[in-house]
């Protein structure tokens, strides 16, 4: 982790350094391509097609990312700020006009060094219809190739033969020969099919990680913590070697955590006693995010599980990339990506994450901005206290705009919702 998330003083696991170190050493050849001639595809993480890109060759920029980034070295503020001059409304996702602010910036990444201009377009649309606006931004700005792949939405709450068939022949005629002729490589279905069979290893570990928070205690906060876990499989590395590696060596460290019994690892360091344990829906909040993660950890509460860290795939579910059928697996992989889920499938999910995780209750976290998941926030909050009868709570914030922080608003907000949960305990 960062210098700005956690204090000098907390050990960092040599998981944490692997990952620090993948994403430097991804950014570095990403400034160099210009003069490596190494091509590059933008991006987004809900169903991206990281394996294929990888397999002709491509490195994945996501602007989503370069965004949360912006926002956690404090440059947010003033990005926003130049994409409304231009013209931008506030109630557009900040995401968007971060990026946009970043990019009329130089289009500087975490790591100090300028991004490449885009070679490819790709825009994988997964039931964020911001995406597609966000990426007639992008096409304006760059004068790059882009490929379109429309997902459907799974309205029944599954994934039918023809939607399957859909999303396959896309691939086929519309998307690889774009790949194809960017980066001058022909499809080859037997590399694409190695780097699946390294997705499912690293899925495999990744589950494991994140289920450990059925433990008492939970050795991960799966919120907070979360959010680095899946930052080399939901990003830039699904497919790779490192990102096997990386989650082998994190599966061995939440091993040994519960082993010995112990709780997650916070910005002050190891959490010494687990007084709640709650599920979160929603984003988190990334300009405040060490005092939005304080404020839970001063109270002794963990996230065992949210959903958030499913965006890029729900793969506790079942679902692995499958190197037998790999375009078929892509189809599945980006129809099944959280923010393409029907409300009555998200309930379902959190009412049972609240069950199966011994919770306490589900917190929602209302993103101003972001439609993609605030829509239906109450419906599914009062949905999951009925079926399971625990108390749910609700507080409210943004992604990357560091207006719509209230930290004592929240800090009030999250203690009266413990407090109703000590008093359920009580009576």
């Amino acid at each position: 982790m960062s210098k700005n998330q956690m204090t000098p003083d907390v050990q960092k696991d040599s998981s944490q350094l692997k990952q620090k170190q993948m994403i430097a050493e991804h950014y570095t050849r990403l400034a160099k391509a210009p003069d490596t001639g190494e091509k590059n595809a933008y991006t987004f993480v809900p169903g991206n097609l990281t394996e294929l890109l990888r397999s002709f060759d491509l490195l994945p920029v996501l602007p989503e990312i370069n965004a949360l980034q912006s926002s956690m070295r404090g440059k947010s503020r003033e990005y926003i700020a130049i994409a409304e001059k231009l013209g931008h409304s506030e109630d557009v996702c900040t995401y968007v006009k971060c990026d946009l602010g970043m990019m009329k910036s130089g289009n500087v990444g975490p790591t100090g060094e300028r991004l490449p201009d885009p070679d490819l377009l790709l825009l994988s649309y997964t039931g964020c219809f911001t995406f597609m606006k966000w990426f007639e931004i992008l096409r304006e700005e760059y004068d790059a190739p882009v490929a379109m792949l429309h997902v459907p939405y799974q309205g029944d709450g599954v994934i039918t033969d023809s939607m399957r068939k859909y999303v396959v022949d896309q691939l086929k005629t519309k998307v690889i020969p774009v790949m194809e002729k960017v980066s001058g490589k022909s499809y080859d279905e037997d590399r694409l099919k190695e780097m699946l069979t390294r997705s499912a290893k690293a899925e495999d570990d990744l589950v494991a990680v994140l289920e450990s928070g059925k433990n008492t205690p939970s050795p991960i906060d799966a919120y907070f913590g979360g959010v680095y876990y899946i930052g080399p499989i939901f990003t830039a590395f699904r497919g790779t070697q490192d990102a096997v590696d990386y989650y082998e060596a994190l599966r061995s460290e939440i091993d040994e955590r519960v082993r010995l019994g112990k709780g997650p690892v916070t910005p002050e360091g190891e959490m010494k006693e687990e007084k709640y344990r709650i599920v979160v829906e929603g984003p988190p909040n990334w300009t405040s995010f060490r005092k939005f993660w304080k404020m839970f950890s001063d109270e002794g509460a963990v996230v065992v599980t949210s959903s958030y860290t499913k965006v890029g795939g729900v793969y506790d579910n079942g679902f692995r990339h499958d190197p037998d059928r790999p375009l078929e697996s892509l189809a599945e992989y980006c129809m099944g990506c959280y923010t393409n889920l029907t409300l009555p499938s998200r309930v379902d999910m959190l009412a049972k994450y609240v069950e199966d995780y011994n919770a306490d209750g589900l917190l929602i976290n209302s993103i101003k901005s972001c439609n993609s998941f605030s829509a239906g926030q109450l419906m599914i909050l009062r949905e999951v206290e009925k079926r399971t009868g625990k108390p749910g709570g609700f507080i409210e914030s943004d992604l990357v705009d560091p207006r719509y922080f209230s930290a004592a608003n929240i800090k009030n907000r999250l203690e009266s919702w413990f407090q109703m949960i000590q008093q359920r305990r009580d009576g």
